[in-house]
């Protein structure tokens, strides 16, 4: 294994290794496949039909249909990650080296894929929790107007309310996002003394629910969201991750701002950076259970 300097990219099995982890850690990126992404972004085009197909007679003139084209645009956003490790990382092994990217890579891919989440749901930066400007409305809680007052029913009913919400729209719900206090409402239903959903005992969660995939995540109520559940149909959310993963070795200075010098205590940074979008084609295939 060869120096790496910056501006270098992280080794190709170690960059897979990302990618394949991403999935581990963002509920939204195991319920939507993952869309080829440039760094320029993509648009993508949504025909809707609004009218049903027409009887013609013989002869008789052919209605006119009424038909919309819209385009959603998906833009990355640029999103870093960096830690600092020993400086022996310079001058170690490769196998030493590889093991430390390896466990940089695990550390990048869970905060990757918790930052989709949070930004696609609730359109807030990851490190802050605030409200991102960059982001705007293109979230799931700004443009999701299907909603369901959580608590007011038992929390499977809350979930048969939100997928008809969806079912109403024309859509099939495929997928269902739990928080983890939807999760453990779902685990204490009974009935009759018996526990109703046993799939969801002792910090459990299915992988299937009826005909839904179906996960838990914090992230569904991160930074004291309101949200409990997130479903609907995820062929309609779409998402991306520019290809390249630069990866910079820092030796000098105080780059993360952490008052502290890498030289004077012995220190290298690693940073990555990624650059990732995601699109909701219509706001419509979604509803949110939320108190």
């Amino acid at each position: 294994m060869s120096a790496l300097a910056m501006g270098t990219l992280f080794p190709p099995e170690i960059e897979q290794e990302v990618f394949s982890k991403v999935k581990g850690h963002s509920s939204l990126a195991r319920m939507a496949r993952q869309e080829p992404l440039k760094f320029t972004g993509k648009d993508v085009f949504v025909l809707s039909f609004d009218s049903d197909v027409s009887v013609v007679g013989e002869n008789a003139e052919k209605p006119a249909g009424d038909a919309t084209l819209t385009s959603v645009q998906i833009r990355p956003v640029k999103v870093v990650y960096q830690s600092r490790v020993s400086d022996e990382f310079l001058t170690a092994s490769d196998e030493y080296r590889i093991d430390v990217l390896s466990k940089f890579a695990e550390g990048f891919a869970a905060k990757l894929g918790a930052g989709l989440d949070k930004m696609a749901i609730h359109g807030i930066d990851p490190a802050t929790g605030s409200a991102s400007a960059i982001i705007g409305t293109n979230n799931f809680d700004s443009q999701v107007t299907n909603t369901v007052t959580y608590g007011v029913n038992p929390a499977d009913e809350d979930l048969n309310d939100a997928i008809a919400l969806v079912e109403a729209g024309d859509y099939v719900c495929d997928g269902a996002i739990l928080a983890p206090a939807m999760r453990a409402a779902i685990a204490a239903l009974d009935v009759n003394g018996a526990v109703k959903y046993p799939d969801f005992n002792f910090g459990a969660t299915p992988e299937r629910l009826g005909n839904m995939g179906v996960d838990s995540n914090a992230t569904v109520s991160a930074a004291s969201s309101d949200d409990k559940a997130l479903v609907g149909d995820f062929s309609a959310f779409k998402w991306g991750i520019a290809r390249e993963l630069p990866l910079e070795v820092i030796e000098y200075g105080d780059p993360d701002n952490t008052g502290k010098d890498l030289k004077g205590y012995n220190q290298v940074l690693l940073r990555s950076e990624a650059y990732i979008g995601w699109g909701i084609l219509d706001k419509n295939a979604f509803a949110i259970v939320k108190s």
